[in-house]
């Protein structure tokens, strides 16, 4: 019988909060992140787009000067991060046998700020002058390798690396080590940190991102029929998995169970869904299956919802095939319109969040959304938080290359 896995830690650094708390609490009011950005480079390539989701507490204020220096900026918000969660799950590094303590920790890009200094650099000053720490740094696993290291998480350090189905996947990852035996906890989740010139220049060239520049705090609206792309955000988001059995015996707090996981892939677009929404439905139904519930169990969805004219019509459809007529029941949320799309870094935050909303029984609200798109036939909780009762909580994440990604939490 396959052991049940639930969640004893959560932390969270994201545009809306420097922590858990303070992120759930703007989370359930409805604040959004983004801001217009500040640095030179923004005039300097006459960027299109000028503005993005900023973590709300820069890692600097957090971490010590070593930490920064020796870190990318996507791996200083994965310590942040992960310190928060490890010390909320109550674990202790004497107490663990570190060979049962794993990490599953995820990104879409990776070192990105690292790897481009380190090119400019090695133009303007030499190859001498770039930092023997820069691969290290700029590696995709670094994060994990970081927390590995901070840890002392010898049973295995795993990197999933599928654009913003990244952190998503990294809890089913989590969950398999420890169902599969190979670890007792799981330090798991994702993280990023790719505003920069290149990428906000490549996203808005491809027209996945907003152009509302003079008024970024209403650019991220999901299924809103005036939508017209994502925000960048960044940040990170780590949840403690622990085996049942290693829970209880040490008295730990439980917050909920991780039931399900499911993963497909499109297999038709490098960047669009499927219009029908097929590989997003065999990951809902077979997370369904993983978890042993049924659609009548979902009390609430955070969608990927990234408001993006046609990514956020296929996602609805799946969910009403998957779930059916119960979809009617289901309290739906689009935290992407407050938090920004942190990529890699946004299954991990939806599924802190997802895990929360059972806790406090309430379903955070979706901002910016005036006119619902009529395409998208799904209750989104707007204005107020929606009370739910005990249940199932799913958490959507899809990406680039036909990722699709799906975790569901059951109240424990």
């Amino acid at each position: 019988m396959a052991k049940t896995v639930v969640i004893t830690g959560l932390g969270a650094t994201t545009p809306i909060g420097g922590d858990v708390p303070t992120s759930w609490a703007n989370a359930l009011v409805g604040t959004s992140g983004a801001r217009s950005l500040t640095e030179d480079w923004v005039q300097k390539w006459d960027l299109p787009v000028t503005f993005a989701a900023r973590t709300a507490v820069p890692a600097a204020d957090v971490l010590s000067r070593s930490e920064i220096k020796r870190n990318d900026p996507s791996a200083q918000f994965a310590l942040v991060a992960s310190r928060e969660a490890w010390k909320d799950a109550g674990l202790d590094q004497a107490e663990i046998d570190h060979d049962r303590l794993g990490v599953s920790y995820a990104t879409g890009i990776g070192g990105v700020n690292t790897l481009l200094d380190a090119w400019d650099v090695l133009r303007e000053k030499g190859p001498r002058r770039v930092l023997p720490m820069t691969v290290p740094m700029l590696m995709p696993n670094a994060s994990a390798g970081v927390l590995s290291l901070e840890f002392k998480a010898r049973a295995a350090a795993r990197t999933p690396v599928s654009a913003c189905a990244s952190g998503t996947e990294a809890l089913a990852i989590g969950q398999e080590m420890i169902r599969s035996g190979q670890a007792d906890v799981v330090i798991a989740g994702g993280c990023e940190a790719a505003i920069h010139p290149i990428t906000i220049a490549s996203f808005a060239s491809m027209q996945a991102l907003s152009r509302r520049n003079d008024d970024p705090a209403s650019a991220s609206r999901p299924y809103d029929l005036d939508r017209d792309g994502f925000v960048m955000g960044e940040g990170a988001g780590t949840l403690i998995l622990e085996s049942e059995e290693h829970a209880k015996a040490r008295g730990a707090r439980i917050y909920a169970e991780l039931a399900g996981t499911a993963i497909t892939s499109d297999a038709f677009h490098i960047t669009a869904p499927d219009a029908e929404g097929l590989g997003a439905t065999r990951a809902l139904r077979a997370t369904m299956v993983d978890g042993g519930f049924t659609a009548e169990d979902v009390v609430h969805v955070n969608a990927h919802a990234t408001s993006t004219p046609v990514g956020d019509i296929p996602e609805s459809v799946a969910l009403r095939i998957a779930f059916g007529d119960h979809m009617d029941n289901v309290a739906v949320s689009a935290t992407k319109s407050q938090t920004g799309h942190l990529l890699g870094g946004a299954g991990a935050v939806e599924a802190v969040f997802s895990v929360l909303a059972l806790v406090d029984h309430k379903a955070p609200v979706t901002i910016n959304l005036d006119r619902q798109d009529p395409a998208v036939n799904l209750d989104v909780v707007t204005g107020t938080p929606r009370v739910i009762k005990d249940g199932v909580a799913v958490s959507n994440s899809f990406g680039f290359g036909g990722h699709n990604a799906v975790a569901a939490f059951r109240t424990y």
